[in-house]
């Protein structure tokens, strides 16, 4: 089966992977301690056991306190934090394998409680109205704080020294992300962005911080090591709705990324059904590789079959699998003896310990 086009290498002028299987990057929630510091027993384990893939990309990685929205979710603005992330880049670098670090600002999705009392952070003050879970149960989302000038430039800075923290931990790259009804995408969007000054109004506008950060992040790292999500389609998720102008937003900042030289752009297909909305994209690959000249990503929804598909078709160069690689540490070596997938357990998903997230076994009867 080694013919399958998820199996083959994949090779460009800044990506040499020796298979297009990306490990998605997904919360999982198990920095349980202080400094919320990925740690070796647990986040090391489970990220070496997924060496296989042709490039792992962390758990969303908050930039800072403030980007904080989720409990137990590592950072990477700290000292003990790098160091903890050392340890893990060690383990998948000794096994052979690539692994980026998503970084990470949920905005408005978030509640006070994590910020001593503060309000969320947003590029305006418009509640999404959603369920937020912290230490003491699930709370309702507080109408966040409209960013100021000067919230948006910490922030820029706080992303440029996360990624200047990446590199030394080890990482062979970072990804923004700018997608799922986080930060960037409240700022892409009119329904949440109502901003009157450089960073609101128009398209350019809107998008605006996003390239701000960008900018940003290359003077510390290369271009070419630098990654960057978004969620085009995305609706009805985190208080978040499409217009008529959501779709030519994502068109022009795809198009203006190609005067980068990034490592690649990851987009997701819709999380939810979109077919009824007119001006929605339901086929996001397919929609956005004509407008895009570097290396593709697409996630959401896709099985062996589906991503051996995109690839063969040409919409995309490169998938990436989210729930699957929680139950199935080994989906490279499964998909190329095509066995039998293992099933996840929901309710272990962002647990805390080892149950439903270090101890899915490999499958007996491959050469692993």
């Amino acid at each position: 089966m080694s013919k399958q086009a998820l199996l083959s290498p994949y090779s460009s002028e800044n990506l040499s992977l020796k298979n297009r299987v990306v490990m998605a990057p997904m919360t999982r929630s198990r920095a349980n301690n202080e400094g919320k510091v990925p740690t070796d027993e647990l986040e090391g384990v489970y990220y070496e056991q997924r060496a296989s893939a042709g490039l792992i990309i962390t758990e969303g990685s908050q930039v800072s306190p403030r980007a904080v929205g989720y409990i137990n979710t590592p950072g990477i603005h700290t000292k003990a934090q790098v160091e903890g992330w050392k340890k893990i880049t060690k383990r998948v670098h000794d096994k052979g394998g690539k692994i980026f670090i998503q970084l990470w600002h949920v905005g408005r999705v978030s509640h006070s409680s994590f910020h001593n009392g503060e309000l969320p952070l947003a590029p305006s003050a418009i509640n999404p109205h959603e369920q937020v879970y912290t230490k003491d149960g699930l709370k309702e989302t507080p109408t966040p704080k409209a960013m100021t000038l000067s919230d948006i430039n910490e922030t820029i800075n706080d992303f440029k020294h996360a990624a200047k923290n990446a590199v030394e931990a080890g990482f062979d790259g970072v990804e923004i992300h700018s997608s799922n009804g986080y930060l960037f995408h409240q700022f892409f969007s009119g329904t949440t962005n109502h901003r009157t000054d450089a960073y609101g109004g128009s398209t350019e506008n809107k998008a605006r911080f996003f390239f701000d950060v960008l900018d940003a992040i290359k003077e510390v790292i290369p271009e070419e090591k630098i990654g960057a999500r978004f969620n085009p389609s995305l609706n009805n998720v985190f208080g978040m709705t499409m217009d008529e102008q959501t779709i030519p937003t994502f068109e022009y900042i795809i198009k203006k990324l190609n005067d980068y030289n990034l490592a690649y752009v990851h987009l997701s297909e819709p999380f939810t059904d979109v077919s009824n909305i007119p001006y929605a994209v339901t086929e996001i690959a397919k929609h956005f590789r004509p407008l895009y000249n570097g290396t593709l990503m697409i996630n959401a929804g896709f099985t062996q079959e589906k991503g051996n598909a995109v690839i063969e078709a040409g919409n995309a160069d490169l998938v990436s699998f989210g729930k699957l690689y929680i139950s199935n540490p080994d989906l490279v070596e499964r998909f190329e003896n095509n066995l039998d997938l293992a099933d996840y357990n929901p309710d272990t998903f962002y647990t805390l310990g080892k149950e439903g997230y270090i101890d899915y076994p490999k499958a007996t009867n491959t050469h692993v």
